[in-house]
């Protein structure tokens, strides 16, 4: 048998595979709620023994992509419940991703009185789909101070009990895609000269500080981090390669201290081997690894010592019954690229399943 197939269990992590659901953006949050077709959608996908939400903003400040869900108003925490109630049903566990976008965003984007922030004013080069008037130039950011940092972090604290009030099992802390955590830790982004900048250990802070205060309100066992070294998405420009190894060693050992649940480990750009095996080393919890993957390669990756868990995004966004197929070596559906963040339905929920193929 398959061993991304069969059971899994780490510290507070006890799944029914080795299968996770990677967090992707959907937008079909319609004025920023959770909805039925949002718990329709992840129920679909239960096979996963872990599923990871799309991005949720912790904070109104958060919310740069148009019709992104949040969990900081109760409304957002009672739409989440039904979601998790979906996915339980089905006897996965899910966790909730939490994204700050930081500098990415336009204001069109965001609700009344809530503002565009980054580690520094340094806008993102690019554009950003707007609801109101389409592509836009991002904008600007407000350098947040240090008051306006532990703000941050107060609001993610929150944002992490509402998504257990909701039923969830934990939640990830977004530090990946050139969004908030990852602009703190680039230097090119990140110029401060207070303690949130300039040493590899300064601009890791909101990371760590994040990481604990999060695990202090809900448990470390349900809490998880995703990184991406290398990555340069969010017009984050590359650095010095021993500086990022430095980086996320430091990240991993810190981690590890704080006993987080699991390191979420996603290959926008190649990774050094030996970088890789210098996480492992520093970190003692459940890695998953993601992007790129198929089930042949997952299943490879899966014993070749580094990864606890593989992620699939896209596979499963077309493929509500991935795991099934992986069993019967059946073919995948291909991922309808036109709708991945259009409203409704189609491309979301109507992807078809092995057994209505095989029954026509």
């Amino acid at each position: 048998m398959k061993k991304m197939l069969t059971p899994y269990r780490h510290g507070g992590l006890a799944l029914k595979n080795h299968l996770v659901m990677a967090p992707m953006t959907r937008s079909r949050a319609t004025n920023n709620l959770p909805n039925a077709l949002m718990a329709e959608y992840y129920g679909q996908r239960a096979g996963a023994g872990l599923l990871i939400t799309e991005g949720t903003a912790p904070l109104p400040d958060a919310l740069g992509y148009p019709r992104i869900p949040g969990v900081f108003s109760p409304e957002q925490v009672a739409g989440w419940q039904q979601v998790a109630a979906a996915v339980h049903a089905g006897n996965s566990r899910i966790f909730m991703q939490l994204m700050h976008t930081g500098r990415i965003g336009h204001v069109d984007n965001l609700p009344a009185g809530a503002r565009l922030v980054g580690p520094s004013d340094i806008p993102a080069a690019g554009q950003i789909f707007t609801d109101t008037a389409g592509m836009q130039d991002h904008s600007a950011p407000v350098a947040l101070t240090t008051e306006g940092i532990l703000a941050v972090i107060k609001g993610h604290v929150q944002a992490a009990r509402n998504a257990i009030s909701a039923g969830f099992d934990g939640v990830e802390l977004h530090g990946a895609n050139g969004y908030l955590i990852e602009q703190f830790l680039n230097p090119h982004v990140n110029p401060r000269t207070d303690a949130y900048g300039g040493s590899v250990k300064n601009r890791a802070r909101l990371a760590l500080d994040l990481a604990r205060e999060t695990a202090a309100a809900i448990g470390p066992e349900k809490v998880g981090i995703r990184f991406s070294p290398f990555s340069t998405l969010g017009d984050l420009a590359a650095y010095d390669e021993d500086e990022v190894q430095e980086t996320y060693v430091y990240l991993a050992r810190e981690l590890d201290r704080i006993g987080v649940a699991y390191l979420h480990i996603g290959v926008n750009a190649p990774i050094p081997p030996a970088l890789l095996a210098a996480i492992r080393d520093a970190y003692r919890g459940t890695i998953i690894l993601c992007n790129g993957l198929t089930p042949e390669t997952a299943e490879a990756a899966l014993n070749d010592g580094f990864a606890d868990l593989v992620a699939f995004g896209r596979s499963f966004l077309a493929n509500p019954d991935l795991a099934l197929r992986i069993e019967e070596d059946a073919p995948l559906n291909a991922p309808d690229y036109a709708t991945l963040y259009t409203p409704g339905p189609v491309g979301y929920t109507d992807y078809p399943v092995l057994a209505a193929a095989l029954a026509r």
